[in-house]
């Protein structure tokens, strides 16, 4: 039995414009001008107040990163499932996995929130953990939500994957030491810095993970 362990925005969810329209209404409580909605979305993953401090650089803001922080929240709070969809496909395969393999959720994304998409989306029962930015273990990058997920699950390096759609899960599943999925259809790469080096596999659907992970269908 494998471990496979998604991360949420732009692997599970597309969630890219109520993330975007969220940041520039915080942006617009400033007084500041709406950023396009893929600067915005290349500015996601590494956690609310990495994203909100880009934001206000972007937009030529000298505010306060905690205030802008807070406004955002409870504007992303309100906004979160205005827009956000389960990729095409995502559904059936998570559910299709979840029948021989544990599944878990490693995201820089608040907890909370990540628990209420996945339970809109019924997707919650089939993962086993979830783990968030705030969860304790620090974010990724480091390795640590992934160790504490296989530690808890009792799963080798070996049967570990990691679906991801950004660098930062790249990096994440090279430190850990287990094997990667570049999740092509995703918005991670929107920053221009998805350098694979041939260790990863690639999709350019959701529907491709199970065969690229070598799973196949029951």
């Amino acid at each position: 039995m494998s471990l496979i362990v998604f991360d949420l925005d732009g692997t599970l969810v597309d969630s890219r414009l109520d993330l975007a329209e969220s940041t520039n209404e915080m942006l617009g409580t400033y007084g500041a001008t709406p950023l396009p909605v893929d600067a915005v979305a290349a500015m996601v993953g590494e956690g609310a107040k990495v994203l909100v401090a880009r934001a206000l650089e972007a937009a030529g803001l000298d505010a306060d990163v905690f205030d802008a922080l807070t406004r955002f929240r409870e504007i992303y709070d309100r906004r979160l499932l205005v827009h956000t969809r389960p990729y095409e496909g995502i559904e059936a395969v998570v559910s299709g996995l979840a029948e021989g393999h544990t599944l878990a959720v490693l995201t820089n994304k608040p907890e909370a929130p990540s628990r209420r998409l996945l339970d809109a989306f019924g997707l919650a029962p089939h993962f086993q953990e979830v783990i968030g930015g705030d969860s304790g273990p620090a974010r990724k990058p480091d390795p640590g939500g992934l160790h504490l997920l296989m530690k808890q699950c009792g799963v080798e390096f070996s049967d570990t994957w990691l679906v991801g759609d950004s660098m930062i899960d790249v990096e994440t599943a090279r430190r850990a030491g287990v094997k990667m999925c570049v999740a092509l259809y995703g918005f991670g790469q929107l920053r221009g810095e998805l350098v694979l080096d041939g260790r990863e596999i690639t999709v350019n659907t959701a529907s491709e993970i199970p065969a690229a992970l070598g799973i196949v269908p029951r």
